[in-house]
């Protein structure tokens, strides 16, 4: 395993010290009232014309819209960003910081985490960074389940996979008609309650195409106006084009790669894959012994975590 944790090092040195400067972003909150839905009306904390651009607001509608609240059914044993305590709380604690310290460098708010394979934990990562973004009150949250060919997300959260990310990108839902929030029933963690869900949506035989077309960066780009995060799981970029497309509507992408899984020439044509988006860094999941760098992340995921 040391082998493996020098080269991605190496490899994540020689990027970040060629990493482009980017420039400042503004937040707009988002306003969300919750009863039997949420509902986004116009009044106090709606964003007017003067503070987001019409090119923004162009499409949304006039009328209050409505996002569903549903039951969900979390896997706590795979949500560790839950909990209140314990080694996997604190490192996600540890890369929402991280993250953070990109974002003071300039504009940061809509992050893609990806893998080079299947099984290597980009979405245990996805919706655990998402968690722990949402526990910080005054951030509003929306985690995208942006592998349309085997989303998963829905499954961690114990949420309806439909309508979603598809069923927007065909054209065929609104913004707001495929977000979705938990309801604050009982036994419902609270750290739930700052998050929306967009997820993965209905089959789709031609994910490439919807990937590519504009209606997914016309999305982060309405979305931006009432999110303070914005956290897409991705396909993985060795195996399909889709993860890339995502990633150019972006500001930033994290790499997660698998302890005692993930080869080295795996990660390095996944970061090429990725040369024309911002890579943040290398997350190392499911390690036991992390190595002590200022550009890696490290935790241990649950044993038999393969999202």
């Amino acid at each position: 395993m040391s082998k493996i944790y020098e080269a991605l090092l190496r490899a994540e040195i020689e990027r970040l010290t060629t990493k482009d400067e980017v420039s400042q972003a503004t937040t707009v909150p988002l306003p969300v009232r919750e009863r039997d839905y949420a509902e986004l009306s116009a009044g106090p904390g709606w964003p007017d014309v003067d503070v987001v651009a019409s090119s923004v607001l162009n499409g949304l509608p006039s009328d209050p819209a409505k996002i569903a609240v549903k039951r969900w059914k979390p896997l706590l044993h795979q949500l560790p960003a839950l909990g209140e305590r314990g080694a996997s709380v604190e490192q996600f604690r540890t890369l929402r910081s991280r993250v953070q310290e990109f974002r003071d460098l300039g504009v940061l708010k809509t992050v893609l985490v990806s893998s080079g394979l299947p099984g290597e934990g980009k979405s245990f990562v996805s919706a655990n960074l998402a968690i722990s973004l949402a526990r910080r009150k005054q951030n509003r949250v929306l985690l995208i389940d942006g592998d349309m060919r085997r989303s998963s997300l829905h499954k961690l959260l114990g949420a309806p996979c439909e309508p979603g990310l598809t069923d927007y990108l065909s054209g065929n839902a609104s913004m707001f008609d495929v977000m979705q929030r938990a309801h604050a029933s009982d036994g419902m963690p609270s750290a739930l309650s700052s998050l929306t869900f967009i997820a993965g949506g209905g089959d789709a035989d031609n994910a490439a195409d919807l990937s590519s077309n504009n209606r997914f960066k016309e999305l982060i780009v309405k979305a931006s106006a009432f999110f303070d995060w914005i956290i897409v799981d991705s396909s993985p970029v060795n195996v399909i084009a889709d993860g890339v497309n995502l990633a150019h509507a972006c500001d930033g992408v994290l790499l997660v790669a698998r302890g005692g899984v993930t080869k080295f020439e795996t990660a390095q044509r996944a970061l090429s894959q990725l040369k024309a988006s911002n890579v943040l860094g290398i997350v190392l999941n499911a390690v036991s012994d992390p190595p002590v760098s200022g550009g890696y992340y490290g935790y241990d995921a649950p044993g038999k975590q393969t999202t």
